[in-house]
């Protein structure tokens, strides 16, 4: 027979175990339910503005609702990508990532998305006579459906995938499945499959390059401080000038139409003034540190939130596209019987159920990936995480400046990896330190060999990188597979 003490302590383990699971379902719940009140809103909003277009209307209202659907999902996944290092790196909280993203993702979207939705609705297939009208909308819808739930579900399982990579396998097997591998453009998937390459890679590089020029410069001299105090400043004049470069070529264009050497004279300018309104701010911080790395992290805070809102503006800007390109695409189509437009009008509704769609689902849903990408890979503290969102904005802004739909996914993640391993070359943590005249025979030699090799695979985990690759190649060809499904059974009804 139980005591008394002990039935009180389960009933008190019961009664905890409630709560959790009742907090786990409103957890579920709460978020579920604002996202189809958003997707209810969104086809409530729609449909009152196109009642005028007959059957037509129930079409735009359905692909508004996939759209906004595929928003949700890619503030879900893909953007915590980019807020990652920022929280990884104990700059900013999750609440505040979120916030940062929201207003930047938005901004992003609604001033510079416009030739990026052009290249992932119009370059990726060529419909000409062997689609109809019809078979051209069911295609786009197919590829949108297909892309949202594959990256939903990729969310489930907590696997940071490409919401590029999605779309573009969307938009493949759909136009595939609808006239034949004639309907794609090669070309254009060429340079996409290009751009998933180079991308990774050259977020390594650029990140690595940067956390060895500030170990160099600034955390391993003997005089921290002033070294801080002089390249510091350099930093945030370089971010000042990438940024203003993209707003110039693309931000403000329909404004201002510069040539390059006006974008050039431009970005000089915000370096400059970047640099000299940036140093009263590090002078009177570094007078109230000490000489000490851990010190010297607290420079980069600032850098590194300026950072991650340009990354953030960057991400909306190129991956609206992938929620609403073929939203834009079909509604292009309206009140086209015959023939598909050669170019695409792009709404300023569509524009903003894309925004908002990507702040709404970073908000609900985006706090999970965040923690994964920033703490799973490798640690990551201030300058490190600086190093990865500074590496992740120039890639970016270099890809939607060409107009090709690239995967931020692979350029964050890539970014990470660059960190890590240039830590794992230029560090060798825990190693054992000899006593002076202490000598080592050969087994120890092999035991210390071994110590030291283990101790830098720590720095980065190795079965990400599997995970990582696996989740990228599934990708392309799952998204292609359920599009195709997916349109074949359009065609059934």
């Amino acid at each position: 027979m139980k005591s008394p003490e002990n039935r009180y302590v389960n009933d008190l383990r019961r009664f905890s175990f409630g709560q959790k699971q009742s907090q786990s379902i409103r957890g579920i719940i709460v978020p579920v339910g604002l996202s189809l009140l958003f997707l209810a809103l969104v086809a409530v909003f729609v449909g009152g503005a196109h009642t005028g277009l007959g059957e037509e209307t129930l079409l735009i209202v359905i692909a508004a609702v996939i759209g906004g659907y595929m928003a949700l999902n890619i503030g879900a996944n893909d953007v915590a990508n980019n807020m990652g290092p920022a929280v990884g790196g104990r700059v900013l909280t999750v609440f505040g990532a979120i916030v940062i993203a929201a207003i930047c993702e938005t901004a992003g979207a609604l001033l510079a998305g416009g030739d990026v939705v052009k290249t992932v609705s119009k370059g990726i297939i060529a419909p000409g006579g062997d689609v109809s009208v019809v078979e051209f909308r069911y295609l786009m819808l197919s590829a949108l459906l297909a892309a949202g739930l594959w990256i939903n579900l990729a969310t489930i399982l907590s696997a940071p995938v490409s919401t590029t990579h999605s779309i573009v396998g969307g938009v493949l097997g759909a136009g595939i499945a609808a006239a034949g591998v004639g309907l794609v453009n090669w070309g254009t998937m060429a340079a996409i499959a290009a751009s998933w390459v180079i991308s990774p890679v050259f977020g390594a590089i650029v990140a690595a390059l940067l956390l060895y020029f500030i170990k160099v410069k600034i955390l391993n001299v003997p005089d921290r401080l002033s070294a801080a105090h002089r390249w510091v400043p350099v930093l945030i004049g370089l971010m000042g000038a990438a940024f203003a470069a993209y707003m110039a070529m693309k931000g403000l264009k329909k404004i201002w139409k510069p040539s390059m050497i006006e974008v050039f004279l431009f970005a000089v300018a915000s370096f400059a003034a970047s640099y000299f309104l940036s140093r009263p701010y590090i002078t009177s911080r570094v007078a109230k540190l000490e000489n000490r790395k851990k010190d010297i992290y607290r420079l980069f805070d600032l850098p590194l939130i300026i950072g991650t809102a340009l990354l953030s503006f960057a991400h909306g800007a190129n991956d609206v596209a992938n929620a609403v390109g073929p939203l834009a695409a079909i509604v292009s189509t309206i009140g086209e019987q015959t023939e598909i437009a050669s170019k695409v009008s792009i709404p300023l509704w569509v524009m903003v159920v894309g925004a908002f769609g990507i702040a709404l689902g970073l908000g609900l849903f985006g706090p999970k990936l965040i923690a994964v990408v920033g703490e799973k890979i490798t640690r990551l503290n201030s300058p490190r995480a600086y190093c990865v969102a500074l590496s992740a904005a120039v890639t970016v802004l270099i890809a939607t400046t060409l107009g090709l739909p690239v995967s931020s996914t692979h350029i964050a993640v890539g970014a990470v990896f660059g960190v890590g391993f240039l830590r794992e070359f230029s560090e060798n943590p825990n190693r054992k330190k000899l006593r002076p005249g202490h000598r080592l025979n050969a087994t120890s030699e092999e035991a210390f060999a071994s110590r030291s090799l283990r101790s830098k695979r720590r720095l980065v985990r190795r079965r990400f990188v599997l995970s990582i690759a696996a989740a990228w190649v599934i990708t392309v060809p799952a998204s292609a597979i359920l599009a195709a499904t997916i349109y074949f059974a359009l065609q059934l009804l």
